[in-house]
């Protein structure tokens, strides 16, 4: 048990610099507008498709999902299954009216399909708000867990991941990020593989071992876990797939961090690709954590547990303690490499919202490229240090209470914007006021379950499903009698619905 050495800190501030060398290099120094928050179209799909698996493989999900199956059994695990849904969805019914649109931003979607600014700025406000404090969260928990397992001031480890994503984000835009996240995004790959096949070759048994864990502890599912309960209200695998993929479904429609890779090109072909090789990447590493966890399970049954064992610290001890020296380096700058992806993703598309949803949209005149750029840059300084300063209380505080319930919160967020979306898409009758409505009731329902019924009531998993259900219930009827009344035959802007005009 070596756990972090001098070489490993080396290695460490090597990869840094790296990272923060190649942002600087694919920076274009004379981006005029737009160009700061959809890149300049030289961007490959592929390395959007990476960079897309890095935003939404927080590092949470990284210390998370291998603690997971270490600790219980693999049912979170069919969680993933849900982009089985989720993509094909996002592919059939969303990404051919984003293309046709050619939108700047999500919120765009709304203001074109509804004709209300007000609906745009709202979606906006509340996806910089989910957006703040998840960066704020992502940096301060896995710089807790480095910190104790470095020995490095768990402040330092978030000033100096904060002050790196803010300089390659403020100086390079959108491009600077693709391409940083997807150096990020292949080092996850590479090192996570990497540690599961050193597991493997070290574990008495071999992957054998992991399937007789399947059958004889029941790892893979626990013995009374329902496949599926009539009340579609209540935990089940078949809640969770299709719960997931809907939650899943909401980023890809309705959060800006995501979207806003999909703005960078409109050729649909390109998007599929970049849909369908997300998927493939999110499931494989997915499988490799939980495969770790389970691994972690048998092995530290045949071997004494490492310090600081506790679930979710479980996999970067093992990284700490059981590792070559140097790879250990390696595995832990992956670990940071997750949450620097997530935060400069964050700091980019919270600054194309607040400019271009909210700043261009209440401004009474127009502006120019190079104010559109300038304001973006101030944006992702001032929301960067804002964030540092937060993960910075969370770490000193021990607020652990606060994150869960923050976290839910956030939860909600998206999952209340996606009926909007859907209300949109997939009908022709609905308008401003019933979306307005729709959006009101939503956000009412949502937040009584959340906090006003036990958790054992309601799964977590039906959020989206009650959303889109409230949405559609409220919005449909209410903007039918608003026609009604007013005698409006008017229709949608052409390719805002899945209907032909």
């Amino acid at each position: 048990m070596q756990g972090f050495t001098i070489i490993d800190l080396v290695i460490l501030i090597v990869y840094l610099g790296a990272v923060l060398f190649a942002g600087l290099h694919f920076a274009k120094k004379d981006m005029k507008g737009k160009e700061y928050f959809k890149g300049d179209g030289t961007v490959p799909w592929w390395v959007t498709s990476v960079s897309i698996f890095a935003t939404l493989l927080s590092p949470i999900s990284f210390l998370s999902l291998a603690g997971n199956s270490y600790a219980g059994t693999w049912i979170m695990w069919f969680a993933q299954l849900g982009m089985l849904l989720a993509i094909p969805l996002t592919i059939r019914f969303f990404l051919p009216i984003y293309s046709k649109l050619d939108i700047d931003t999500a919120y765009h979607y709304l203001e074109l399909r509804f004709g209300s600014k007000g609906l745009r700025v709202l979606g906006a406000v509340m996806f910089i708000i989910y957006q703040v404090g998840r960066m704020s969260i992502i940096m301060y928990l896995p710089c807790m867990v480095l910190g104790s397992l470095t020995g490095i001031s768990v402040n330092l480890l978030i000033i100096i991941m904060g002050v790196i994503a803010i300089i390659y984000s403020y100086t390079g835009g959108l491009k600077s990020v693709l391409w940083t996240d997807f150096i990020q995004g292949s080092v996850l790959l590479i090192g996570v593989t990497f540690a599961l096949v050193f597991l493997l070759a070290h574990l008495n048994g071999g992957i054998g071992a992991i399937f007789q864990a399947f059958t004889a502890e029941h790892k893979f599912l626990a013995v009374n876990q329902p496949i599926f309960d009539a009340n579609i209200l209540k935990d089940s695998v078949f809640l969770l797939i299709v719960g997931a993929g809907f939650n899943t479904m909401s980023s890809y429609v309705s959060s800006q961090d995501i979207v806003q890779r999909f703005t960078t090109t409109t050729d649909t072909k390109k998007l599929n690709k970049m849909m369908l090789t997300n998927g493939a990447l999110s499931i494989f590493i997915a499988t490799v954590f939980y495969l770790i966890g389970t691994g972690l399970y048998v092995f530290y049954q045949q071997n004494a547990l490492p310090p600081a064992a506790a679930q979710d610290q479980i996999f970067a001890s093992y990284i700490a303690f059981e590792l070559p020296v140097g790879i250990t380096g390696l595995l832990l700058a992956a670990i940071y490499a997750a949450s620097q992806s997530t935060l400069s993703t964050g700091l980019n598309s919270v600054a194309a919202s607040w400019t271009l949803d909210i700043q261009e949209r209440l401004t009474k005149k127009q502006l120019s490229f190079e104010t559109q750029t300038k304001i973006g840059r101030y944006v992702s300084l001032v929301v960067g240090v804002f964030a540092i300063m937060v993960s910075m209380v969370l770490a000193n505080g021990g607020v652990k209470s606060a994150y869960e319930w923050f976290n839910g919160f956030m939860g909600l967020v998206l999952g209340i914007l996606i009926g909007t979306f859907i209300l949109g898409a997939f009908t022709k009758v609905a308008n401003t006021f019933g979306a307005v409505l729709a959006f009101i009731a939503a956000s009412a329902v949502m937040v009584y379950i959340k906090y006003g019924v036990p958790a054992e009531a309601v799964s977590i998993w039906s959020y989206s499903l009650i959303s889109i259900a409230v949405s559609l219930v409220v919005g449909v009827p209410a903007s039918f009698i608003w026609r009604k009344i007013k005698g409006d035959t008017s229709a949608p802007a052409p390719n805002t619905t899945i209907y032909k005009n």
